[in-house]
């Protein structure tokens, strides 16, 4: 199975996923984690030219091509290989990232974006995506205070950040079966304890 993360700056992503990897495991899963974009040597390279505040002149269309050749990347030498194998695969963002910020934060052409995410993944679709939602503001104000890395797309207007959050909850709408709404302003735990019944519910439904 294919599951990923996805949300707005400040969700809470990154940090839940390596409990929900060990609880899996000790449950007998096998498990493999990974991110997006990274995952491999050159999608790691990628993405320090795409979240380097230095690089702010840089244009939607090249950040959408970037992220596209930095996936490319791990879809063919991660992670189809990893799910052939039968493991569960983990990513800490996908494909949906670029449709909520390339396109819709953007407001680049939504179909022109799919058709590049298309191209980039082969047609890999998530199992089960799960939106850690919350508000904007509230998100970013969490990577402030908790000093993590603040990079590139973070320094983005609130208003963009924003045009992110709506994409989601309209890809949310369009595809109702994939994916899964859970609010991550709640306290950790209980966010942490509702991830793990989500996914753990629909492993078991899967076998």
């Amino acid at each position: 199975m294919f599951i990923t993360l996805e949300g707005p700056e400040g969700s809470g992503k990154t940090s839940h996923i390596p409990y929900l990897v060990e609880y899996l495991r000790e449950k007998g899963y096998t498990v493999f984690p990974t991110r997006e974009p990274g995952g491999t040597s050159i999608s790691e390279q990628i993405r320090d030219v795409l979240h380097d505040l230095k690089n702010a002149e840089m244009l939607p269309r090249t950040e959408t091509l970037l992220y596209q050749a930095a996936r490319a990347q791990i879809v063919e030498q991660v992670i189809k290989p990893r799910l052939a194998a039968g493991e569960i695969v983990i990513s800490d963002r996908y494909y949906d990232s670029t449709i909520a910020y390339q396109g819709y934060g953007h407001q680049q052409d939504l179909e022109q974006v799919r058709g590049l995410v298309c191209y980039a993944t082969g047609g890999l679709t998530p199992d089960l995506t799960v939106l850690l939602d919350l508000d904007v503001e509230v998100g970013l104000r969490r990577k402030t205070q908790n000093e993590v890395e603040w990079n590139r797309m973070d320094a983005y207007t609130v208003e963009f950040h924003r045009r992110v959050r709506a994409g989601y909850l309209e890809m949310v709408k369009a595809e109702p079966r994939r994916w899964v709404v859970v609010n991550s302003e709640q306290k950790w735990d209980d966010v942490q304890a509702e991830l793990k019944k989500v996914i753990l519910d629909r492993l078991v439904k899967s076998q």
